[in-house]
């Protein structure tokens, strides 16, 4: 097939450079419109975007001009077939519903939209269904739809409960998690604060792992999402640690099941990309490491070109009923951010919504 031509807005940023690398060279999309803030406007890519992940700029992407993050800017420069979106969450909040009004999907990694009622928050492996909920989206006049990521913490989070919450059913979870710089932006956090410390709070961040889980994991009726019952609590620190975030997790199950079947459940899970094979899906979605002392983000981050969540130590847990604990390790910016994105394109393309 042809591949479809795309815009993406926020492109200068951190997550919006991790679009750039996994869009250079996709079977499936053409990147064909880099947008960004008015300060970028009219610049060379190369010189527009302080470049700060591993790698150079893609040598396709250097000398092309950044266009103003607005419907009109976009489609003077072309005739794109969707957009995906990095941009902060006020900016999402106008410009994103002006390219659904006017017919041009939009793949989102904003947060702007996610607690809608009639917008996906969307795990490819986790809740594929949902994207069905878009088709209520015409409902606000709009001729197209928005589809969103969840927080990237929230993501990780997730990808690794589906198996349990599946197999055993689940009552309550408490993580407490360990979220690399890069969650933070390039700008996001001064190295005075972080050096030799631990921030013990990140604004909003408990807030959305607690509220898009529920939504995330709901049952889609046709209609709307009904949330899942499961209670969750989330304590959410910085620390210094570029890329790649760790979580322990504590998970109360409905039923009962010891460390071996939870690896197994684990071990075993797959979802709807990898069975339609999609070019951005990992092989294992999990991957389970029976070392003592991993995952670890130095070494984990990257798994499954950092779209697998490394899960370890997995072992029964004494104070919760029937619980189970364990470690996991996300790419933030991967599996977290970009990376879902393109793979929810994917998804909405092989399923007939792009």
């Amino acid at each position: 097939m042809d591949k479809l031509r795309v815009a993406l807005l926020g492109a200068t940023g951190m997550v919006g450079q991790r679009f750039v690398k996994l869009l250079e060279n996709h079977e499936m999309f053409e990147l064909s419109v880099l947008a960004a803030s008015p300060s970028s406007a009219g610049k060379k890519y190369q010189d527009a975007a302080h470049w700060c992940i591993e790698g150079e700029v893609p040598e396709k992407f250097r000398e092309m001009t950044v266009v103003k993050a607005d419907l009109e800017n976009v489609k003077k420069e072309d005739n794109v077939d969707f957009v995906f979106s990095a941009l902060p969450s006020d900016v999402a909040r106008i410009v994103e519903a002006e390219f659904a009004k006017a017919g041009i999907p939009v793949i989102s990694d904003a947060s702007a939209y996610r607690m809608e009622e009639d917008v996906p928050i969307l795990i490819p492996e986790v809740n594929p269904d949902h994207l069905e909920l878009v088709k209520k989206q015409s409902n606000r006049g709009w001729r197209s739809f928005i589809v969103t990521n969840p927080n990237c913490t929230s993501n990780v989070l997730i990808l690794a409960l589906k198996p349990l919450q599946e197999n055993f059913g689940i009552k309550r979870v408490i993580v407490s998690t360990m979220q690399s710089l890069s969650g933070a932006g390039w700008f996001g956090v001064t190295s005075m604060a972080i050096i030799d410390n631990i921030l013990p709070y990140i604004k909003n961040e408990e807030e959305k792992v607690e509220r898009e889980a529920v939504k995330i994991v709901g049952e889609f009726d046709g209609s709307k999402i009904i949330p899942a019952e499961f209670k969750i609590s989330a304590s959410c620190h910085r620390v210094n640690v570029l890329e790649g975030h760790t979580e322990a997790v504590f998970v109360e199950l409905k039923s009962k099941a010891d460390p071996k079947q939870v690896i197994e459940a684990m071990k075993n899970f797959r979802g709807r990309p990898q069975e339609l094979n999609l070019p951005t899906a990992p092989e294992n979605p999990i991957i389970v490491r029976m070392e003592a002392d991993r995952p670890q983000p130095r070494l984990d981050r990257y798994a499954g070109n950092g779209m697998s969540v490394v899960v370890g130590r997995i072992r029964s847990d004494t104070v919760l009923d029937n619980g189970i604990k364990f470690v996991l390790v996300g790419h933030n910016t991967i599996r977290g951010a970009a990376g879902n994105a393109v793979l929810n394109a994917e998804l909405a393309v092989r399923e007939g919504y792009l």
